[in-house]
């Protein structure tokens, strides 16, 4: 049975309060300093942080106007956790580390880059580098093991485990016999398989952390998913990055075969469609539905969903695709000429902008919220209705949990606010 994440059980405990405050005037603390960068707004809308240039070498932290203590060379990659922390990546003596709330982690590397955190945001961890050797770190414990190259990492659900491709052996230049023998393998806390790929590239974990899987190439030609350390007994054209059916260890990914693409399960072949392209499938969460981006012929593009392509097709682009909490409908962002908008159940919105971002469900499915930017404003639109033009930024729309109101966090004339409006004065009454 799908589980709640605890960033949904906490909004509770926000206040839905209907009305508009001012949390911050980003112009009158912009002045303080010599420069200030892009805010972050937190879930809640209750803070909002950006760096601010005191001088040279020197950079601060500012919440709501007030500065954190401590001095930073340099700070960026600013991340909020879903309970409300703030996360930065900052320079302090020439060596990198993570502060959250202010407080520096006490690992120091030569850099640090790629801020994640599990879906509670009870963990956090980053790619680090110290001389030549690049590793990872969680909560603030490195890997005892470094690699000679670490490309992008997944952090386990539980927050307990990370995963990332490496390469376990130099490539000596031009040697092409050691580059068909493999030098790259999958790391799991730090230490890698046994076996040797040609590459490898991000594993994802099961839902419930115990398993591991990533897309291999096996020769120069040969590609397939390993499931903790054992590869699919067949081998495709290509493969893309695979994905975790929820509550169990079988592993779904999009294959080539015979001059087209389709989805396989552990190997076999799941959907009977043939596209000529897939990609980012996607899983509701119990498990009982699948989407995917598709592409019916070239260059057109759709969304299949259990194997059914939408009748609308979009000549530029189709993102992922998105389920709502029940899994009943699916959204997802699609682009056409250069208009953008967003596609729910196949039926695009009428409404169209120069940007959009994820589409976001209410928590029961009937309508869906989004970010959209038309030239250099910003607006909240709801079932392709348009809320407000005006913002010149703007963070994603949440749900109350009831799904009755909206909490719109942006800023306007160089002040950043928290607004709470009911959703019918959005979409109108019914």
């Amino acid at each position: 049975m799908f589980k709640e994440r605890t960033v949904l059980q906490s909004r509770n405990d926000w206040d839905w309060g209907i009305g508009r405050k001012l949390v911050a005037d980003l112009t009158v603390i912009a002045n303080q300093y010599e420069d200030a960068h892009e805010p972050v707004a937190s879930p809640d809308g209750e803070q909002v942080a950006m760096p601010v240039v005191k001088g040279q070498d020197d950079v601060g932290v500012s919440v709501n106007g007030e500065l954190w203590e401590g001095e930073f060379e340099k700070a960026w990659n600013f991340k909020y956790t879903p309970d409300g922390r703030l996360t930065a990546l900052v320079r302090i003596d020439d060596e990198w580390t993570l502060a959250v709330d202010g407080k520096p982690w006490e690992g120091r590397w030569e850099f640090a880059w790629n801020t994640k955190l599990n879906p509670s945001g009870s963990a956090l961890a980053i790619n680090v580098k110290s001389g030549m050797d690049y590793s990872l770190a969680l909560d603030d414990k490195q890997w005892e093991q470094g690699f000679v190259a670490l490309r992008d990492f997944s952090i386990s659900d539980d927050g307990q485990h990370l995963a990332a491709a490496v390469q376990v052996e130099k490539l000596p230049e031009a040697d092409i016999e050691k580059f068909k023998e493999g030098t790259w393998s999958v790391a799991l806390d730090g230490t890698a398989w046994d076996q040797r790929f040609v590459n490898a590239y991000l594993p994802v974990f099961s839902d419930d952390s115990a398993h591991l899987a990533a897309e291999i190439r096996t020769g120069m030609f040969d590609y397939t998913i390993a499931r903790d350390e054992q590869p699919w007994d067949a081998t495709f054209g290509s493969v893309w990055e695979p994905v975790f059916r929820p509550g169990s260890d079988k592993v779904v990914a999009p294959i080539r075969v015979e001059g087209g693409w389709t989805l396989a399960e552990d190997g076999r072949p799941l959907w009977g469609g043939k596209y000529a392209q897939i990609w980012h499938p996607r899983f509701n969460p119990d498990g009982s539905r699948l989407a995917a981006v598709v592409s019916p012929s070239f260059g057109k593009w759709t969304i299949a969903a259990d194997d059914a392509p939408w009748s609308a097709l979009f000549g530029d682009m189709v993102c992922a695709p998105v389920f709502s909490r029940d899994g009943r409908h699916v959204a997802a962002a699609v682009k056409d000429g250069d208009a953008w908008t967003i596609a729910v159940d196949g039926t695009p919105w009428d409404a169209t902008f120069s940007a959009v971002w994820d589409p976001v469900f209410s928590p029961d499915g009937e309508h869906v919220a989004v970010r959209a930017k038309r030239g250099k404003l910003f607006a909240i639109a709801v079932d392709g209705r348009v809320w407000k033009f005006g913002y010149d930024a703007l963070f994603d729309p949440v749900f109350s949990s009831d799904g009755r109101r909206l909490l719109v966090r942006g800023v306007e004339g160089g002040a950043y606010y928290r607004e709470v409006v009911p959703l019918v004065s959005v979409i109108g009454a019914r």
